[in-house]
């Protein structure tokens, strides 16, 4: 199937809030954005003209995930196989109802688009915002959100068949009030470089599994090699570090430019988050920070006003997990999709 599949295809049953669009119609749709819409709109018509020109590729800015920010160019017969493997994964079919409220400046953004016009979905394009479904009280079988989206539409979700949450990693909090809901939830792992995501899992369970095409290995730092033929002729090699489970999973430990050296002993940040999640109920995150002693201190960074901590959060906590010191920081720096910026928050305390 992927291998019949041109991008320059449009399915027959793809819709746009709710009008049938081919190729040339897109087109059009593009120019107005362009011309009359609002700022959002002006990047997807910026988008769709790029797809539909002579050149095979699109360029695009990668995150910083696996190393230094910079731009890229990406086959777009890949951005099909991608879209092609989400669909197989999560079976979607021609016609199904999704919602689009990511900003298609960034590639999960764009991915929605490709997934719409490839699969032939029905798709209700809005603008990217922190509530999506405020007022929305359509029916739809597949949505993507980043983790506040998702947070902010608990109550709307009940006409959300399925979901995928990506872009920054879900508190303990947002996934156990997910959990509650019979919307079945996947948090995704990717990035541009692999085309958006390239494994999910279902909300509650350890272990992310691969998605059709794909191989993983580790190299000798235990970080992921990602082996995805149909989207990347190079393998891309992370830094996260994993566990694998077999062939087709794996468990993600953290980010090894996170770990900290403290007095010769590693530490994982993540995996002692994940030890507290449930017990600070504000956004925090532990990290290194310079010590004549110990090289690096383990320190609890938490957002908000100065409060008084009960010692017993820590009691479950290693030895040399417990922090040396706890911050306060009243507004945490972030990415727009939600990611924590650590460094440039230690920086400034």
């Amino acid at each position: 199937m992927i291998d019949t599949i041109s991008y320059q295809n449009v399915h027959n049953l793809f819709k746009l809030n709710g009008f049938h669009l081919n190729r040339n119609d897109l087109c059009r749709v593009a120019y107005s954005f362009i011309k009359e819409g609002e700022e959002f709109e002006k990047s997807v018509g910026d988008f769709i003209l790029d797809w539909f020109d002579a050149k095979s590729y699109i360029e695009m800015n990668t995150s910083g995930t696996t190393g230094t920010p910079k731009l890229i160019r990406v086959d777009k017969q890949a951005m099909v196989n991608s879209a092609i493997a989400t669909g197989d994964f999560f079976d979607l079919k021609p016609g199904d109802k999704a919602l689009h409220c990511l900003p298609t400046k960034y590639i999960a953004g764009k991915m929605m688009f490709v997934r719409s016009f490839i699969l032939g979905l029905d798709v209700d394009f809005v603008a990217p915002s922190s509530h999506p479904m405020l007022q929305n009280d359509s029916k739809y079988d597949f949505v993507a959100m980043v983790p506040l989206q998702a947070q902010n539409s608990l109550s709307e979700l009940r006409n959300v068949k399925k979901m995928i949450v990506g872009g920054a990693r879900m508190s303990s909090a947002v996934e156990k009030e997910l959990s509650k809901l019979k919307t079945k939830v996947y948090e995704t792992y990717g990035m541009t470089e692999t085309i958006t995501h390239i494994a999910a899992k279902k909300i509650g369970e350890e272990a992310f599994s691969i998605l059709p095409n794909i191989k993983i290995s580790q190299d000798d730092r235990n970080c992921l090699v990602i082996d995805a033929l149909k989207i990347s002729n190079e393998s891309i090699v992370t830094n996260d570090l994993v566990e694998l489970v077999g062939e087709n999973k794996f468990v993600f430990l953290g980010r090894i430019d996170n770990v900290i050296n403290s007095g010769g002993i590693k530490l994982i940040p993540e995996k002692i988050e994940n030890k507290l999640s449930d017990k600070i109920n504000s956004r925090f995150f532990v990290t290194g920070k310079q010590d004549a002693n110990l090289g690096e201190k383990l320190v609890l960074v938490i957002e908000g006003e100065q409060q008084a901590l009960d010692e017993a959060i820590f009691d479950g906590l290693d030895k040399y997990e417990k922090p040396k010191e706890v911050l306060y920081v009243s507004k945490f720096i972030e990415t727009e999709s939600g990611k924590v910026k650590r460094k440039e928050i230690l920086s400034g305390i």
